[in-house]
């Protein structure tokens, strides 16, 4: 009983910690965020120029067009949610609670904090001549880069501690890609500026940062020995925990 009441207390104890850093994020971020868009409003040379090439481009090319709205579609932010809840609840039932947790818990504050920000800032999206795509709510951050960065950062970090080393450095690769792709997408398809994909992005990493950070700390505090989360993951013993329940 007091093993379970320890288990049960600890866990409480990092999901606050785990929000608390979330919302330290916030704070920081939410001004910086602001004066960005503030000085660079009326809309600046680089998202204008780029958002005019890239409509050309799509008006131009319906094939690459319908290429991107499906890519755009398929990692899109309801998708990385889906998958990132999905593999917590499978880490859970494994016995992987505390990473489980983590997970949910920045991908989950992490859009919130976006929500809040498109809130805050209010910013138009593009408005192009012969749309080729369309989109609802504000721009600024870009939800779709937000997520994208979320929920492949959050995958990597669960799964690098059953990877090899080789295996390693091609997940961060293709969690790049992911990232860079979809971001081109939202400006391509003309339904964002350059900088609302580029904030989402930093947004993310932020709150990936500020979370493992946290988690990294409270791991300590329970007497485990350091780990390097971008090389080991978020928690290198989950595979033994797992390994374990098989």
């Amino acid at each position: 009983m007091r093993h379970q009441n320890w288990k049960t207390y600890g866990e409480g104890g990092l999901g606050a910690r785990l929000t608390v850093a979330s919302v330290t994020v916030a704070l920081v971020m939410i001004p910086f965020m602001l004066l960005l868009v503030l000085a660079k409003m009326p809309l600046n040379r680089l998202d204008a120029s780029v958002a005019g090439e890239l409509h050309e481009y799509a008006l131009a090319n319906p094939a690459v067009t319908n290429l991107l709205i499906v890519w755009t579609d398929l990692f899109g932010p309801w998708p990385w949610r889906i998958a990132v809840v999905a593999l917590a609840v499978w880490l859970w039932r494994r016995g992987a609670r505390r990473v489980a947790i983590w997970a949910v818990t920045t991908i989950t504050v992490g859009g919130l904090l976006g929500l809040a920000l498109k809130i805050v800032v209010a910013r138009a999206r593009p408005s192009l001549p012969d749309p080729v795509a369309l989109a609802p709510g504000d721009a600024f951050p870009s939800g779709h880069a937000l997520h994208v960065t979320l929920g492949a950062g959050v995958i990597v970090l669960l799964i690098l501690p059953r990877l090899p080393a080789y295996g390693r450095l091609l997940t961060w690769a293709i969690a790049g890609f992911l990232v860079v792709s979809v971001a081109y997408t939202r400006v391509a398809l003309g339904v964002h500026w350059v900088s609302d994909v580029v904030a989402g992005i930093i947004l993310g990493v932020a709150v990936i940062a500020a979370t493992v950070a946290a988690f990294e700390t409270w791991r300590r505090e329970q007497g485990r020995r350091p780990a390097s989360p971008p090389v080991e993951g978020v928690e290198p013993e989950s595979v033994k925990v797992i390994r374990d329940q098989d």
